[in-house]
């Protein structure tokens, strides 16, 4: 074999091996720096987030917690309502000042009564109670509730908290006592934080802190904080576009979350949920399965930063716990960024690397192939030659030779083309040739004496459908017909051999072996005659003709190969075993059957498929008499 190599090898290799030894190192080193740094200041930048926003939370409910902690400290809370009434409402009015976060504050004592001061600046809030425009507060009373004379009001406020509206409200939907902030400080003896849950007066959800006077356990304080107040501190965008942060309690529930509209849907599900510790929207986020089961894991205890794949994209998550003065234990705040936000600056570089590395390249190519047309000669002839095989000009040629690698290969193509078409050129019907041909075209398939199961086919009275119909319609039926006998005939493993008119040759078990031959040979002549009779209802409605189809089927020995001239070769099948399954094919028309097939055929599948007997006839062209059988159908055992 003469040694060769392709031409860019030869030219090109030197310059575009320099390039990439050169380039790529450089390329791969500032993409990798690039995307380290811009991953290690985005961790950064998430601990700051994370910082702030534990602040933030914690401050949101410190200002709560130690309203609660000096309210639990004050005389005049202890006594129900209407004592001390305006000391009560002074105190809470103030206290709705210094925590603006806080959506109202209120204290439920032991025999059902119930003094709550609410911030009314939320729209919501006002909506829900049809407050005044002008109010600023309201300041609802349940008070008494065990004489006849119950008081349960509603009172606004304006800004400077003087009174502009009363009116009295419904209090036996309400009792404090009922509530969950009630009933865990009572059972606790202890301050606890209780939520997300919705609120009894204003039914939004909120997040509570509660505590027992220490003069009176049985005397509960608790101040109320919306559920959107602590959304809106958990802002992400300022990391990356599709940065997001959340809060998850001690369960894994989804408290809070950055997304206005994941918010909002957390929100609304909230808002039609009654009970505490109700089920929240944990589908919502796909990264908050992983970040819980993250946050269980010991080295993450204290919280941490982490990487995760998650539909097949990384993230980076920082975690945090976060807990105020013992409260809300549990609770975790987590930021999670996809990591191609953080090395897209990275990536961009990289891209535009790789184009100023491509180009250059593309210049080295382009001067290897300016040298490489010294050997356009041999391509030209190449190309001459595979346009006269384009026109069936397949005479045998020795392939020419040449130094390039890709010529050769292109000249041994060109030449196996040539010798395919020239098989292709004996054989008729062409999915013949395909099976005979092996995959390296050189074999011949010879002639043979193998068994086969060959069925003929053949349609009554077809010479007066040809004159009682237009050759359109003719050719149009005749088509139809012999679609789907050949597909019937290919799904039993049959190979279509010869059409002779209206008359189909099928055969089994050559060229490809079947050892089932006969059995496959009996189910597509039953499954022919089937698709026959639909296609008959067909041409009824189409005023086409009826194909009345008869059947030969026989099996035993015949010489199956090539037959022919030299130039012009046949796929087929001869011997005493295609003749008998030709005439009994023809018999049909004396027994008045459809399918009959010889006693061959009876011995190797008779247990399979239902048989008549129809006695032992005589065959023109054959001196001994043929035991013939009618196929029915499959044998039902």
């Amino acid at each position: 074999m003469r040694w060769s190599k392709p031409l860019r090898v030869h030219l090109g290799v030197l310059v575009v091996a320099s390039l990439l030894c050169t380039s790529m190192p450089i390329i791969w080193m500032a993409f990798r720096q690039g995307s380290d740094a811009a991953v290690n200041a985005g961790a950064q930048q998430m601990r700051g987030m994370s910082l702030r926003l534990i602040e933030g939370y914690r401050n949101t409910l410190q200002g709560g917690t130690e309203a609660v902690a000096l309210a639990s400290t004050l005389p005049q809370l202890v006594s129900a309502p209407p004592h001390d009434i305006e000391a009560k409402e002074e105190f809470f009015l103030e206290a709705l000042r210094n925590v603006p976060e806080a959506t109202s504050i209120y204290t439920g004592y032991p025999d059902g009564s119930y003094l709550q001061v609410i911030n009314i600046a939320r729209e919501d809030v006002r909506q829900t109670l049809a407050a005044p425009d002008d109010a600023a507060y309201a300041i609802r009373t349940i008070a008494e509730r065990q004489s006849a004379d119950v008081i349960s009001t509603l009172r606004f406020l304006d800004s400077r908290a003087r009174p502009i509206g009363e009116r009295n409200v419904e209090y036996a939907s309400f009792d404090p006592r009922q509530r969950p902030w009630y009933q865990s400080v009572v059972q606790d003896g202890v301050p606890v934080s209780v939520g997300p849950y919705v609120t009894g007066t204003l039914n939004v959800p909120t997040l509570t802190i509660a505590g027992p006077m220490k003069a009176d356990r049985q005397v509960v304080v608790g101040i109320n904080i919306h559920l959107q107040t602590i959304g809106r501190l958990l802002d992400a965008q300022g990391i990356s576009p599709h940065a997001r942060a959340y809060i998850i309690d001690e369960d894994g529930n989804l408290v809070a979350h950055s997304d206005p509209q994941i918010m909002s849907r957390i929100i609304g599900l909230w808002a039609r949920t009654s009970g505490a510790f109700a089920a929240t929207a944990n589908s919502f986020d796909k990264s908050l399965e992983t970040v819980a089961r993250l946050r269980r894991d010991r080295a993450f205890a204290s919280g941490g930063a982490a990487r995760f794949d998650l539909d097949g994209a990384s993230y980076l998550v920082q975690m945090a716990p976060i807990s105020v003065s013992g409260l809300f234990r549990g609770s975790t705040a987590a930021i999670v960024v996809p990591l191609e936000d953080l090395v897209a600056e990275a990536n961009r570089l990289l891209v535009r690397n790789l184009l100023i590395a491509s180009a250059l390249l593309i210049a080295g190519v382009g001067a290897s192939v300016v040298l490489s047309r010294m050997v356009s000669r041999s391509l030209y002839r190449l190309a001459d030659e595979a346009r006269r095989i384009g026109d069936l000009d397949v005479g045998e040629k020795a392939p020419s030779h040449s130094w390039i690698t890709e010529i050769n290969t292109l000249a041994s193509a060109l030449s196996a083309s040539r010798h395919a078409i020239g098989q292709f050129a004996l054989y008729v019907p062409r999915e013949v040739v395909r099976r005979i041909v092996s995959p390296e075209g050189r074999a011949v398939v010879k002639a043979k004496r193998q068994d086969v199961t060959v069925l003929f086919t053949d349609i009554r009275d077809f010479t007066t459908i040809s004159e009682l119909n237009s050759p359109e319609d003719v050719v149009d039926t005749l088509s139809a017909y012999f679609e789907r006998l050949n597909t019937i005939a290919e799904q039993n493993g049959g190979t279509v051999v010869q059409y002779l008119g209206d008359s189909i040759f099928v055969m089994w078990n050559a060229p490809v072996p079947d050892i089932q031959h006969v059995e496959h040979g009996c189910r597509c002549a039953l499954a022919m005659k089937a698709a026959i009779d639909n296609l008959n209802e067909e041409n009824r409605g189409n005023g086409r003709p009826e194909l009345v189809t008869r059947f030969g089927l026989h099996t035993g020995p015949a010489v199956v190969g090539s037959f022919g001239a030299i130039s012009r070769q046949q796929y087929t099948a001869m011997g005493d075993t295609i003749n008998v399954a030709s005439r009994l094919e023809g018999l049909n028309k004396e027994f008045g059957t459809s399918i009959l097939v010889s006693a061959a055929i009876y011995d190797a599948v008779g247990d399979c498929f239902n048989l008549r007997s129809l006695g032992l006839v005589q065959v023109k062209g054959r001196a001994e008499k043929v035991d013939i059988w009618e196929l029915v159908g499959e044998s039902g055992g």
